[in-house]
């Protein structure tokens, strides 16, 4: 690659190689552009989790905060997971269902936190969170199943969910748990196939909300129902670094 053309791929970015391990404390100042390589990420005690930036293939003028549950340390997901259960606690929710990939890493703790995993007058079944998967076994349908994409995933792919769980889903009240909620695609389309299988869907809950487009996607009803542990701004290229996107 021509070194002009690599420089306007690398545009204040590093590796992520030791991001997402850490919490920091809170800062004294709120976040200020122009950032340099990582967005400062404000959690709901103050705390600053610092999030890399990466600069977008498809458009090198743009970029998005980073946040990969399942590079982060274990401590660190298990903190947004806290989080994301007292953010949905008034939903009275009965069942968490884990998106892929990245979802499933939050939704076991989420359901632990709410205590759907410590209920003796339940059924045993019942306190195991639910998790999607992009994975056919011979056995899925068609009808659980829809296509999706992502922003950083823009390859269509499909989602599914074993018929043979669906039955723990009937007449519960049901939560999505993803790690972000950006576009809107994937969590929009996972809700309407499990709708029109007949699940109860009463909410969603992300640890990071990136910017609010996704808002124009899904429906407002939906929108007002999800609900996550921070926001990360849509960035863009300005001289020193990166900005809020116009």
């Amino acid at each position: 690659m021509p070194a002009d053309l690599a420089a306007a791929h690398t545009h204040f970015t590093e590796p992520t190689t030791h991001y997402w391990q850490t919490i920091l404390p809170p800062s004294s100042s709120p976040p200020h552009p122009p950032f340099h390589n990582f967005y400062p990420a404000t959690l709901p005690d103050s705390r600053v989790l610092r999030l890399p930036i990466r600069q977008l293939k498809s458009n090198p003028d743009h970029a998005v905060a980073s946040l990969l549950v399942n590079q982060a340390s274990m401590a660190v997901v298990r903190e947004l997971g806290k989080f994301l259960a007292e953010k949905v606690k008034e939903m009275e929710v009965e069942v968490v269902i884990g998106l892929p990939t990245l979802g499933l890493a939050l939704a076991p703790i989420v359901a632990e936190e709410l205590g759907l995993a410590n209920q003796p007058l339940l059924p045993t079944i019942a306190a195991r969170y639910i998790p999607c998967g992009y994975s056919r076994k011979f056995w899925y349908t068609d009808d659980l199943s829809t296509t999706i994409s992502s922003i950083t995933s823009p390859t269509p792919k499909k989602i599914y969910l074993d018929p043979n769980l669906l039955p723990l889903l009937h007449g519960k009240r049901c939560l999505l748990v993803d790690d972000a909620v950006s576009s809107g695609t994937t969590i929009q389309a996972t809700w309407t196939m499990l709708e029109r299988a007949g699940v109860d869907i009463v909410g969603c809950g992300v640890a990071m909300v990136q910017g609010d487009r996704w808002r124009e996607l899904m429906e407002d009803k939906r929108a007002s129902k999800t609900v996550g542990v921070f926001d990360s701004p849509l960035l863009e290229k300005v001289e020193g670094g990166w900005g809020y996107r116009t």
